[in-house]
């Protein structure tokens, strides 16, 4: 039979001793040590920018998200779009505006994006029947 080598564990750091619970006094010449809180689970937001295509529902506007992606196959460049709803509180944006939406809590059924800020108004034009 072979013989078989056994690695030995590197053997572990010595913990420091905890200080007692009370002392609790601080030396004046030492500096406080302020632990930041640590909030686990947040992220960033989400941001998308996109062009307003609907703005008729009461709160709510349809912002339409244009990306290019590389075809796998062709090497060819694609425009991919996907519409999301946002939720518009002061109905403030129009159609054509350019705008950014940010991910928010589910306010309803399919809205998932809130309406961040305005990028560009777009441009009015005037109705004239004819």
């Amino acid at each position: 039979m072979a013989t078989e080598t056994k690695k030995k564990a590197a053997p572990k750091a010595e913990k420091a001793p905890k200080a007692s619970k009370s002392a609790k006094s601080v030396s004046a010449d030492a500096p406080a040590k302020v632990a930041a809180p640590v909030v686990k689970g947040l992220q960033r937001r989400k941001e998308l920018v996109g062009t307003v295509v609907s703005n008729r529902m009461q709160k709510t506007i349809v912002v339409q998200i244009e990306r290019r992606v590389r075809h796998g196959l062709y090497q060819k460049y694609v425009s991919k779009s996907h519409k999301f709803k946002a939720h518009d509180e002061k109905n403030d944006a129009k159609m054509g505006d350019i705008v950014t939406i940010i991910e928010s809590r589910p306010l309803s059924r399919e809205k998932r994006w809130a309406l961040q800020k305005i990028v560009r108004r777009a441009i009015q034009t005037a109705d004239v029947n004819v």
